[in-house]
């Protein structure tokens, strides 16, 4: 069975704005890594258009460095799963939109077989955590304070406590700290 696995750059201080991170080679090359294990990712409109159409542009025209852009195109040729109330349609080739609830969803996604299901989205992991189908977090700490921007599982408030089992952690060479958790039985 395929698992679903959450990955989310995060502030010292735990907020999530992309505008507030560091990019840079060494987390690139980590969730380029990390990516390579993945069938698919899920993303909501709000996430999935910060990413689409950057990221398949810098993959085309290899503007970055070479480790960002091998990370674009490795990000490029995912399949991708939006759901999203307003958008009707997608230009993106490997994106499709949801037809089902987000529930039914990654169950059917979990019982195939393939590569993990990646999860983009911080309204998405929350519902997902809501529901217990997330098996895996990674969160990946920037040695930043912010002061500002969205904070994981804003949206909705937990009914229960997660418990985590550690996995591991990575140190990268910027200070970020990668912490990987499944969650417990």
């Amino acid at each position: 069975m395929r698992k679903v696995v959450f990955a989310i750059n995060i502030t010292t201080d735990g907020c999530c704005s992309h505008m507030d991170m560091v990019p840079d080679d060494g987390l690139h090359k980590y969730f380029t890594d990390l990516l390579r294990t993945a069938g698919v990712i899920l993303y909501g409109r709000i996430t999935y258009q910060l990413m689409v159409p950057f990221w398949p542009e810098v993959a085309r025209g290899q503007s970055e460095s070479e480790i960002t852009n091998e990370f674009a195109q490795v990000f490029t040729s995912l399949e991708k799963i939006l759901f999203s109330n307003t958008l009707k349609q997608v230009d993106d080739q490997n994106t499709r939109l949801a037809r089902e609830s987000l529930a039914d969803e990654v169950i059917a996604l979990k019982k195939q077989s393939g590569k993990d299901i990646f999860v983009g989205s911080l309204s998405l992991a929350s519902q997902l955590s809501e529901l217990n189908l997330i098996d895996e977090y990674r969160f990946v700490i920037h040695p930043v304070i912010a002061g500002k921007g969205p904070k994981l599982f804003d949206t909705i408030k937990l009914q229960e406590r997660l418990l985590l089992d550690f996995l591991g952690s990575e140190t990268l060479q910027s200070g970020i700290t990668a912490l990987h958790y499944k969650r417990s039985s």
